[in-house]
């Protein structure tokens, strides 16, 4: 029997080779909708993953962008989250994809980035990997944890040490009020002194929810706290 597209559910034709044969990854995605995932690529920002080449000069503070600038220059947020690495761009087709993926419940769509989040891991260094939780109220809504099931279907256990109370959909919220939001988690007990901590999530759109996570994690005693994300916005 073939192969499905997991996304737009096209037959896929697996094509052979000798080194298919040693080095076989399987194929998620149809040639057509693999094509709609953008890897960021070419210079980007140290610290968020954003690309410096797409962003207008003025936005550019070197090799960093005026974003990053201005959470470093805030004596509360500086070195609070040492470096975000995302994957893709969040284009078009991947917050369709991803909406789908979050409010359709169609889970079996985070199996297309399990080898792009594993080779990822692969080269950064860290004690724990946290998954971002929601809220129970957020996680009865959709069912799932979409930032732990990536990380599942990678086969990756993460560690559960945040709690998540509920607020207003960040995404409602104007850009300045998100930026100044108050702490929205809680961490369990454990011992992070001198521990390494990459945190995860789908998106990386202005950073708080990441800053908010790792500067609790800071003042437990992590020594640094990273973050890989799908995607930057």
């Amino acid at each position: 029997m073939g192969k499905f597209c997991l996304y737009c559910e096209k037959p896929m034709r697996e094509m052979e080779s000798w080194t298919g044969l040693f080095h076989y990854e399987p194929k998620h995605l149809c040639k057509e909708c693999q094509e709609g995932l953008l890897h960021i690529t070419g210079k980007r920002c140290v610290q968020c993953s954003r690309s410096l080449e797409k962003l207008p000069g003025e936005l550019v503070r070197g090799d960093i962008c005026l974003d990053c600038q201005r959470w470093e220059e805030d004596s509360e947020w500086k070195g609070v989250l040492s470096t975000n690495t995302s994957l893709f761009e969040y284009n078009p087709f991947l917050k369709v994809y991803l909406a789908r993926y979050k409010y359709r419940g169609d889970h079996i769509l985070a199996q297309a980035f399990s080898n792009y989040i594993k080779k990822s891991l692969n080269s950064i260094e860290f004690d724990f990997i946290v998954a971002i939780p929601l809220s129970e109220e957020r996680h009865y809504e959709r069912g799932f944890n979409q930032s732990t099931a990536f990380l599942e279907a990678a086969s990756v256990t993460p560690s559960n040490i945040l709690t998540r109370a509920h607020t207003e959909k960040q995404s409602k919220k104007p850009r300045q009020e998100r930026l100044h939001q108050k702490q929205v988690f809680t961490l369990t007990e454990c011992n992070l002194t001198n521990k390494n901590i990459l945190l995860f999530d789908d998106i990386y759109t202005t950073g708080i929810t990441l800053r908010l996570a790792a500067i609790l994690l800071k003042q437990a005693g992590a020594k640094q706290v990273s973050s890989l994300t799908l995607a930057r916005g």
